[in-house]
Order: C-alpha cells, then structure tokens, then sequence
C-alpha cells in the first residue's frame, strides 16, 4: 500500500514537470505566434516586378501599423524563379520553424503553394495573384474566404481595359496581344474572348501570338525575343498593342521591344510602363503599391483577429498614366483629366477595407 502512495505521488510530480515543459515549448516565440511580434515567409514568384513593388509596399504598411523590422516583426524572403519545385522546402521550412504566415506574391507561388497547403491550418495572405478564383485558391471577391487563402489579386479586369481602349482610342478596332504560354496569360486570354462576345465590344477584335513560357528569373527577356517577329507581322494589321497580362509583359524589356519594333502604339500593363518610360503610349495598370498597402492591412488584421475567415478577397485599385510626347507621336487626342478618363471606363475598382 506504501509503495502504491509512492508510485502515485511520482506520477503526479512528473506529471507536472512534463505539463510545465509543453508550457514553456508552446510560449516560446520561436515555436509559437506571439501576440505582439509577426513572423512571416515571404515568397515571390521571381525577382523583379511587380513582385518587388508590391512586396516593398506590404513592408512599409507593415512597418506604419508598427511592425518594426527585425524586432515585433521577422521576415525570411524567398524567390521561385517561376519554378515550383522549391517551394515544398519552403513549406516545410515554415512548418519546422513555426511561422506565422506565409505571404505568396504572384500566380506561380499561389499554384504551388495551393497544391502543397490548400486547406491547411497555415494563413496564407497573396497579391499580384491574375486568377485566384480560376486557379482555386478561392470561390470569389468580397465574400469571406472558405479556405486559409485570401489576398488581392493583379489585373484590371478586360472590360474595364476595353473600355479604357475604346474612350482614347474610339478608331480603334483590331488589338495585338502577344503573350507567353503561362497560366496567367490563359486565364486573360479567356476573359478576352468572352468580353469580346459582348455588344458593347463588338466593334473590336483581337489577334492573338503566343510564345512558349521560358521558367527562369531572365527568362522575360528570351521571351521578349521570340514575341519580336510577332510584332512585327502584326504591325500592319493592328491599330494598337496591349501588353500581356503575364512575367513578360510586366517588364521593361518587352514594352522597350515593341516601342523599337512596331509603328502602333503599346498600350502597357503597368504604370512604370509609363512612368519610367519603358515604351508605352498610355496604361490602365493596377496600383501595386495599393496591392502591398492592401495586403498588409489583411495581415495585421489577421494578427489582431487570428482568422482569416472574415477578411475578403478584393480587386485591386487602378489608375491610368499617359506619355504625352507618344501620344503626339501617334497622332492620339486624349482628355488628359485623369478623374474623366476614369469615369469613362468605369470607375475605381478594389479598395482593401481589411483591418484597422
């Protein structure tokens, strides 16, 4: 009977020990979220743009609502390439050493990640993401996710972009997009085509080039090569250019080669195209910067709720851009007020309304 006590009581007391030890393992920073501090893995599709914009503009949100680097918030920055293989070791990286979030920048890190972690206990926040309801990340915009995927997504939609073609071009009737073969650059393909069954754009037409898809971190510019010689014979059978919606088009290479290449104006997908001077006469482009605010606003709402359950995917905002010495060039009569030319095409899309 003696000894029975005696077994009990040491069972009581390693009891305890072992309840302490999970308390300290689970409270420690490094192996659980903190309430105060936010780890997250931050994975591009490939370097450049439009990844770096918007991720540089999620930082900086992020560092306004005060998430200071290097101490309430920690960031490990990765890039795909556009290749999906490495991101089962980054999943698993982020696994082992307890982040919080993973923050996916583009269609290429959303479809590996989806096909890796969708469904998960892990958040996942993304941006710059052209089709997450097609690619099945989510079932729709301003409804509340019904997996651990949410974010803001890349393009103006085609019937605003159309539109916007008809109100500073109204002679225009034949566009010439030359895309690579991506998943993206599909999706678009797609909506184009049903938009273009429309009466309101029956007017128009697109002639439609593809170039193979070329995975590496220079591989816009290979591409950029091959899109040349179908500019070229497009040329005289279109009134104007669209850049594709994909990692050739959102580059500088390709607007510059259709610049040099083509005698029709490029109609561009970003407002750097413009800005910077890249090629293009005019662009209707989303504002990346707008996607980085908007995305970590969804995170520090997360960190504050611990759900992502009620925070909604969004459209991103857009905005037009104009290089007036093109447009003198071709010839091109535009009312140059921004707030009419987007009233003309249908207004501002997006706004993020996520957090506080």
């Amino acid at each position: 009977m003696h000894s029975s006590n005696t077994n009990i009581r040491s069972f009581g007391f390693l009891s305890a020990i072992i309840c302490l030890l999970l308390a300290v393992f689970w409270m420690t920073p490094s192996f659980a979220r903190s309430t105060d501090s936010l780890k997250i893995m931050v994975v591009d599709s490939s370097q450049g743009e439009p990844y770096r914009t918007v991720r540089e503009a999620m930082l900086a949100e992020l560092q306004r609502r005060g998430f200071t680097l290097g101490s309430r918030l920690q960031i490990k920055h990765l890039s795909l390439g556009n290749f999906g293989g490495p991101a089962r070791h980054i999943w698993n990286e982020a696994l082992t050493q307890r982040y919080d979030l993973i923050f996916v920048n583009g269609t290429a890190a959303a479809l590996a990640f989806r096909d890796l972690a969708l469904g998960a206990e892990m958040p996942f926040i993304f941006a710059a993401v052209t089709d997450p309801v097609g690619i099945g990340i989510i079932e729709g915009f301003n409804s509340p996710p019904v997996s651990n995927f949410t974010g803001v997504s890349y393009p103006v939609d085609v019937e605003t972009r159309l539109r916007f073609i008809r109100r500073v071009m109204p002679d225009a009737a034949t566009i010439g997009l030359v895309y690579a073969d991506m998943p993206q650059s599909k999706s678009y393909r797609r909506w184009l085509e049903q938009a273009l069954e429309k009466p309101e754009f029956d007017s128009l037409k697109v002639i439609y080039r593809s170039v193979p898809y070329i995975k590496s971190e220079g591989g816009h510019v290979r591409m950029t090569r091959l899109a040349q010689r179908h500019i070229l014979e497009l040329d005289s059978q279109v009134d104007v250019f669209i850049s594709p919606n994909d990692q050739m088009g959102v580059q500088a290479p390709f607007a510059q080669m259709v610049y040099k290449t083509a005698t029709k104006p490029l109609i561009g997908l970003g407002k750097k195209d413009v800005d910077e001077q890249w090629g293009a006469t005019m662009s209707v482009y989303p504002s990346l910067e707008g996607m980085g605010t908007c995305a970590a606003a969804m995170i520090a709402h997360w960190h504050e709720s611990g759900s992502i359950s009620e925070i909604e995917a969004r459209w991103p905002q857009i905005g037009v851009a104009f290089d007036t010495p093109k447009l003198k060039q071709f010839n091109l009569r535009v009312d140059l007020s921004i707030d009419n030319v987007v009233v003309g095409i249908g207004g501002q899309q997006g706004g993020c309304g996520a957090g506080p």
